[in-house]
């Protein structure tokens, strides 16, 4: 059974808190085998969850780590982490009552994903807001993220990032290099219509 719920890589602890995701992008890591050893395998780590962890044992698992050897929490597994609200919020809170700064890799449509609006919240629990932007438009992001929201999906991710910059939020847009030069250029106006920054991240082969 895999259970889990905090790992390691780079000098950095993730935290993993479901499976669960709004979006089924073709180039996700959820879609390769990166150690060549376990059908979920990441980094040498099985990041599928056959159970979702509540808010105590995520911070039972990130205690047997030395937190003081580390500057921040991650929350990124091979789901959304905002389908985990309330065990989201918990764990921030214990991870800054540790000293840890807080980031999470999140799509952008906690919003729609929850019914609710929850952008002031996500701010107050965490530090740096690491949006995938992905893609340029409602079509290129619907060819290549296939949101359960289809073509609005990018719009909802635009929307949410508008609001937690405008709660103070330090929000990163990221796309991948192969989207082509001219969309990185767009991505960038994007961003800075918006109020975030930009990162490129390299493509991951599989």
């Amino acid at each position: 059974m895999s259970k889990q719920y905090v790992y390691e890589i780079g000098g950095k602890l993730y935290a993993n808190l479901t499976n669960k995701c709004s979006n089924a992008c073709v180039f996700c890591v959820r879609n390769y085998d990166t150690d060549r050893k376990k059908p979920h395998g990441y980094e040498g780590y099985d990041l599928w969850l056959d159970k979702e962890p509540s808010a105590e044992e995520v911070i039972y698992a990130l205690d047997k780590y030395n937190l003081s050897k580390y500057k921040e929490l991650v929350f990124c597994g091979y789901g959304e982490p905002t389908y985990r609200f309330d065990v989201l919020e918990e764990v921030a809170r214990y991870a800054h009552s540790k000293g840890l700064r807080t980031r999470i890799n999140t799509n952008g449509q906690a919003n729609a994903i929850l019914g609710i609006d929850v952008s002031e919240r996500l701010c107050r629990a965490i530090d740096v807001i690491g949006i995938s932007l992905n893609q340029v438009t409602p079509e290129k992001y619907d060819a290549v993220c296939h949101s359960i929201f289809g073509k609005k999906a990018f719009d909802i991710m635009i929307e949410f990032a508008k609001l937690c910059v405008a709660h103070g939020g330090n929000v990163i847009f990221s796309v991948v290099d192969c989207i082509g030069k001219e969309d990185i250029e767009r991505a960038r106006v994007i961003a800075d219509e918006v109020g975030a920054q930009l990162r490129v991240r390299e493509m991951i082969d599989e």
